[in-house]
C-alpha cells in the first residue's frame, strides 16, 4: 500500500511553482504522455516530501524526487534531472493525492498570472479585494442554506469543490467531493437535512460522469472502470435516499423541493452521454416512486411531455435521444397509453439496445399494480426489445409471465410464442419453463426437432419425463442410439450401448417387455457385422 501522506494546499502551491521554474514545454509534454500510458510502473513515498519511483522508458530508470528541493532529485536516464520521467512521476504523485493534473501542465501559464500579479501591486490587492470578497459571500451563503432553493445549493456545492475540478473521478473524488461539502455546511433541520444531502450526492454524481470531448469534439460512451464503480457506489446510495424520501415527500413544505430535484434530475439525464445512464434510472425512480403514486388526474403527464419537448429542442445536438425517448415511453406508460409508450421504446432500441434491467421496470410496475391484462400485453411488445437473451437475464422476465399466466390463464398460449420467439438464445429458459409447467409432449418436440442428445442430460434432469410421460423418451433415446452407431467408432458404440441399456428400463418400466424384445433382436441383426458394437453389446450383457 502507498503511503500518500497530506498534500496540504501550501505544499501543492510550492510544487506547482517547481515544476514552471524547472521544467521546459517539452519534457513536460512527454512526460504527460509517459504518465497517461502508464510508465510510472512504480511509486513509493517513504516520507512526506520524499518520492521514489520506476519509470519504463528506453529501460527502466529510477527517480528519486525531494519535495523540499528539486536540485536534489535525480533520474537514472540521460539527461539525469528536470527530465519526462520526472515529470511522470510527479503526475502520479499529484494523481495519488487528487490534486489537479490540469494545473501541473499548466503550471508555467499559471505561474507567469501568478507573478505578473505579484509585480503589479494594484493588482495584488484587487485579486486580494476579489478572493475576500467571494469568501464572505460563501461564507454568507452557508449560513442560508436552510432557505436556499435546490438551483442555490448547486451553485454553492460547484463554489465548495471548485477545487477538486480537475481531480481524477474516482472513489477518492466522491469522497473528498463530498467531505469538503459537508465539513463546511451549518446543521440542517433533519427534514432539510437529507434533501440536501440527496441532492449533494446527485452534484457529485453529475461531476463524476460527465465526460469532456476530446481534441475531435467525440464524447466517449465508456467511463473508465475505476470512474464506473465510483458512480455505482454512488447510484445506489442515491436511490437509497429516494426511496427513504417516500413517506414525507408531498408534504407541504418539501412540494417546491420535489419540483426542483424533478427539473435538476430531467436536465443531467436529457444531456447524459454515458452509456450507463445514472440519472435516467433516476429519473425513473421519481416518477415510480414519488410522483406517479400522488398524481391526482392526468395533468401532470401531459406538462412533462411538454417539459421533455421542450428541454430536447433546447438541447439541440448535445440532447440524448435514447434518454430522451425513454422518458416519453415511461411518461406514455404512466398514461396507460401504452401503443405510445411502445413505440417510443422501440425508437430508443434503435438508437442503442435497451438495458434489460431498464425494460423490465414497465413490467414491474405493472405487476406492482396488479394489471395482469396490460402486463402480458407488455410482455409480448418488450420481447423484441430484449437486448440480453441469456437465461440469467431472463429470469425475472419470465417471473413476470408467470404472474399474468397465473391471472390470466388466456394469456399463457402469448408466453410459449415469446419464449419461443427468442430461441435459441433462450433456450435453457424455455426448456425450464416447459418443464415447469408440465408441457412434456412440448418440451420433447422441441429437443427431437434440435436433434438433442439425451447423453447430454443428468439422470436427474430426465427424471420428471421419466416419471410423468415416460413414452416420450422412447423416439428420443431410439434416435441417439442411432446417429451413434452411425458415428461407426468404438468410442460411440460404447455410448450407444449406454443409451440402450436406458431403453431397456423405460420398456420395462412401460410394461413393454416384448416390445424392446423384439427391438433389440432387430437392432443386433441390423447390426451384426460391425464388430465392436457386438462386443459392446456383450460387455452391457445385452447380448
Amino acid at each position: 500500500m502507498i503511503p500518500t501522506y497530506e498534500l496540504g494546499d501550501e505544499d501543492w502551491n510550492k510544487l506547482v511553482q517547481d515544476v514552471a521554474d524547472h521544467f521546459g514545454e517539452v519534457m513536460m509534454s512527454r512526460g504527460f504522455q509517459y504518465f497517461k500510458r502508464g510508465r510510472v510502473v512504480k511509486l513509493t513515498i517513504p516520507s512526506p516530501r520524499l518520492v521514489k519511483a520506476l519509470v519504463e522508458g528506453g529501460d527502466l530508470y529510477h527517480v528519486e524526487l525531494n519535495l523540499d528541493s528539486f536540485a536534489a532529485s535525480r533520474c537514472g536516464c540521460p539527461v539525469g534531472n528536470y527530465c519526462k520521467h520526472m515529470f511522470a512521476v510527479i503526475l502520479k504523485y499529484a494523481d495519488l493525492h487528487n490534486r489537479s493534473i490540469h494545473t501541473l501542465v499548466n503550471a508555467k501559464s499559471i505561474s507567469g498570472s501568478a507573478r505578473t500579479a505579484a509585480s503589479n501591486p494594484q493588482a495584488k490587492v484587487q485579486n486580494a479585494r476579489k478572493a475576500g470578497e467571494e469568501l464572505q459571500r460563501l461564507q454568507e451563503q452557508t449560513k442560508r442554506l436552510n432557505a436556499m432553493s435546490v438551483p442555490e445549493w448547486h451553485e454553492w456545492f460547484a463554489k465548495v469543490t471548485e477545487r477538486f475540478a480537475q481531480s481524477a473521478k474516482n472513489a477518492q473524488f466522491v469522497n473528498d467531493a463530498l467531505a469538503a461539502i459537508y465539513r463546511v455546511k451549518p446543521v440542517l433541520p433533519p427534514e432539510v437535512e437529507s434533501w440536501f444531502v440527496l441532492h449533494a450526492q446527485l452534484f457529485v454524481l453529475a461531476k463524476l460522469t460527465k465526460q469532456s470531448p476530446d481534441q475531435t469534439g467525440y464524447v466517449y460512451a465508456y467511463l473508465a472502470f475505476h470512474t464506473h464503480h465510483a458512480a455505482s457506489d454512488l447510484q445506489d446510495s442515491i436511490r437509497q435516499k429516494i426511496a427513504q424520501a417516500v413517506p414525507s415527500v408531498w408534504e407541504p413544505e418539501h412540494a417546491l423541493r420535489v419540483i426542483q430535484t424533478l427539473d435538476y434530475v430531467r436536465k443531467e439525464m436529457l444531456a447524459e452521454a454515458n452509456e450507463n445512464r445514472y440519472f435516467l434510472h433516476h429519473y425513473l425512480e421519481l416518477w415510480t416512486l414519488w410522483i406517479s403514486p400522488r398524481v391526482p388526474d392526468g395533468s401532470a403527464y401531459g406538462e412533462e411531455l411538454n417539459r421533455l419537448n421542450e428541454s430536447a429542442e433546447a438541447l439541440g445536438s448535445s440532447l440524448s435521444r435514447f434518454a430522451w425517448k425513454m422518458a416519453l415511453g415511461a411518461i406514455r406508460a404512466f398514461q396507460a397509453e401504452d401503443s405510445e409508450a411502445w413505440r417510443q421504446l422501440t425508437g430508443a432500441s434503435g438508437i442503442h439496445p435497451i438495458p434489460t434491467e431498464l425494460l423490465l421496470r414497465f413490467p414491474a410496475q405493472l405487476a406492482q399494480e396488479e394489471q395482469w391484462s396490460r402486463l402480458a400485453a407488455w410482455l409480448v411488445e418488450i420481447t423484441p426489445l430484449l437486448s440480453e437473451r441469456r437465461s440469467g437475464g431472463l429470469r425475472a422476465y419470465s417471473d413476470y409471465w408467470e404472474a399474468a399466466v397465473q391471472h390470466c390463464p388466456e394469456a399463457e398460449p402469448r408466453m410459449w410464442d415469446a419464449l419461443m420467439s427468442m430461441l435459441p438464445q433462450a433456450r435453457a429458459l424455455y426448456e425450464e419453463k416447459l418443464l415447469e409447467n408440465g408441457k412434456w409432449q412440448r418440451w420433447m418436440d422441441y429437443q427431437l426437432a434440435m436433434e438433442s442428445d439425451p447423453s447430454d442430460f443428468r439422470v436427474a434432469e430426465l427424471a420428471p419425463l421419466e416419471k410423468n410421460a415416460p413414452e416420450l423418451l422412447l423416439p428420443f433415446y431410439h434416435q441417439a442410439v442411432e446417429k451413434y452407431v452411425l458415428l461407426k467408432n468404438r468410442h460411440s458404440y460404447k455410448i450407444a450401448v449406454k443409451l440402450l441399456k436406458r431403453l431397456a428400463k423405460l420398456y420395462k418400466k412401460l410394461k413393454q417387455e416384448p416390445r424392446w424384445e423384439q427391438f433389440l433382436d432387430s437392432f443386433i441383426g441390423r447390426h451384426s457385422r460391425l464388430r465392436a458394437l457386438q462386443e459392446e453389446l456383450r460387455k452391457g450383457k445385452l447380448l
